[in-house]
């Protein structure tokens, strides 16, 4: 006999101003999310897929802001935890932004994997100050997409768990282990020695054509992959650090790709 699944009654609310809505405000505002979402130790979730994947996940539900068409088919993953039931104009007046899907989750942050933990993979991803958060979430979606085993950050990268990340990575953030890295200026070092080839990618008058570089590989290497930031790319130390610097062939006066881009060619070609 199936189960019936106990979901609380929604709460309705029509006041943009409610204090029950505190976690859903100016979504589009960075700064002031980066500082509210890691003072209260939460993340948002946009979209039923995302929702949806980030429960599955284990993450755990502070609240959910949805308009009344999403209710039905979110409430197998409900949970007990309050569901505000709002218009798509007071979600617009609240979160700051057209929220065309109408269904947005509140959740409680997870540290889930430590560097050291990914150190024991065969193929990671390695981003160094990659500010930009839909960069990050297409890195994550491309490395999970690919068959890598995780991604390391650097301590100035952009969050993961912020939303634009999160809907960019189609929720692969929750399901790929990634970690911060502990030491930016031992990072590379530490791959090294834990067995790890670090490969740089890197506009560099000694780099290599990046399908010779997985060619010289041997079939049992492990391999990190170094990816630099929007602008000036790596930085020189980690450049020097690494054991080859290889660059993705350009042609028409173009000489590099977005850093996201970069990383799904990269990681088809070294996977």
């Amino acid at each position: 006999m199936r189960q019936t699944v106990a979901v609380p009654d929604p709460i309705d609310i029509d006041d943009p101003n409610d204090p029950r809505l505190a976690d859903y405000v100016a979504l589009r505002d960075s700064s002031l999310r980066r500082h509210l979402e890691s003072e209260q130790g939460l993340f948002i979730a946009e979209g039923e897929k995302v929702i949806r994947r980030a429960l599955e996940a284990g993450y755990r539900p502070r609240s959910f802001m949805l308009a009344d068409r999403w209710l039905p088919s979110l409430r197998d993953v409900i949970g007990d935890a309050p569901v505000y039931r709002v218009s798509e104009q007071t979600a617009e007046l609240v979160s700051g932004f057209h929220v065309h899907r109408g269904a947005l989750a509140s959740l409680h942050r997870e540290t889930r994997h430590t560097m050291a933990d990914l150190l024991t993979a065969r193929r990671l991803m390695v981003c160094e100050d990659i500010v930009d958060h839909t960069n990050v979430g297409a890195i994550l979606r491309n490395a999970a997409g690919l068959g890598w085993d995780g991604v390391l950050l650097a301590p100035r990268c952009a969050d993961p768990l912020y939303r634009r990340a999160i809907k960019t990575s189609m929720g692969a953030v929750f399901s790929l282990p990634w970690a911060r890295v502990d030491d930016w200026g031992s990072a590379v070092p530490a791959l090294q020695a834990s067995g790890f080839t670090v490969i740089a990618l890197a506009l560099s008058d000694d780099a290599v054509e990046l399908d010779a570089a997985a060619a010289a590989l041997p079939s049992d290497a492990r391999v990190a992959v170094l990816l630099g930031t929007e602008g000036a790319g790596l930085s020189a130390r980690w450049v020097e650090q690494a054991d080859v610097v290889a660059t993705i062939p350009m042609r028409a006066g173009i000489d590099s790709l977005n850093v996201a881009a970069a990383s799904a060619i990269a990681g088809y070609v070294l996977r």
